[in-house]
C-alpha cells in the first residue's frame, strides 16, 4: 500500500462551476496506482466540490441559478457581512454541497459515470485561486 499527496491550485472567475476532471486525472496517472482510494478535499468555506454531469453546460447554468436562489445575496437577511454581502451566502452554499469527495480508483483511473466530471463550484464574485488537496491511497 501506497500514499501519494499533492495541492492543485485552481484560478476561478468569480461564482460558477469549475471543472478539474483532466488535472486531476493527469496527476492520477502519474502515480502508478491501479487501485485505490481517491480523496479530493477542497480547503475553503465559501467554495465547493461536485460530480456532476459534463456533456450539456445547461446542467450548471440550472445549478447555478438553483443556488442563488436558495442563498441570495440579501443584505437584509444575514448578521455576517464582514467579508462582503456576497460571503454568508457562499458559506451557506458550501455548506449545502461537500468540501469533500471520496472516488475509487480501479485500472489507475478515476471510477467515474460516462457523463461525469469533477468540478470546484466558486459561490464568490471575485476570482480567486483555490486549492484542492489530493490524497491518494492505493497500490
Amino acid at each position: 500500500m501506497r500514499q501519494a499527496l499533492h495541492s492543485l491550485h485552481i484560478p476561478t472567475h468569480g461564482k460558477g462551476l469549475v471543472e478539474i476532471t483532466a488535472q486531476v486525472s493527469a496527476w492520477l496517472r502519474e502515480q502508478n496506482v491501479a487501485t485505490g482510494l481517491l480523496t479530493i478535499f477542497c480547503r475553503h468555506t465559501s467554495a465547493s466540490l461536485l460530480i456532476q454531469e459534463n456533456a450539456d453546460p445547461d446542467v450548471q447554468t440550472d445549478l447555478e441559478n438553483f443556488f442563488e436562489e436558495i442563498a441570495p445575496e440579501d443584505n437584509k437577511r444575514y448578521v455576517h457581512k464582514t467579508e462582503g454581502l456576497d460571503d454568508m451566502p457562499a458559506h451557506i452554499r458550501t455548506a449545502l454541497t461537500q468540501t469533500q469527495l471520496a472516488i475509487p480508483v480501479a485500472s489507475g483511473r478515476m471510477v467515474l459515470g460516462t457523463w461525469q466530471g469533477i468540478y470546484l463550484f466558486e459561490h464568490r464574485r471575485a476570482p480567486h485561486r483555490r486549492e484542492v488537496v489530493l490524497h491518494l491511497l492505493g497500490e
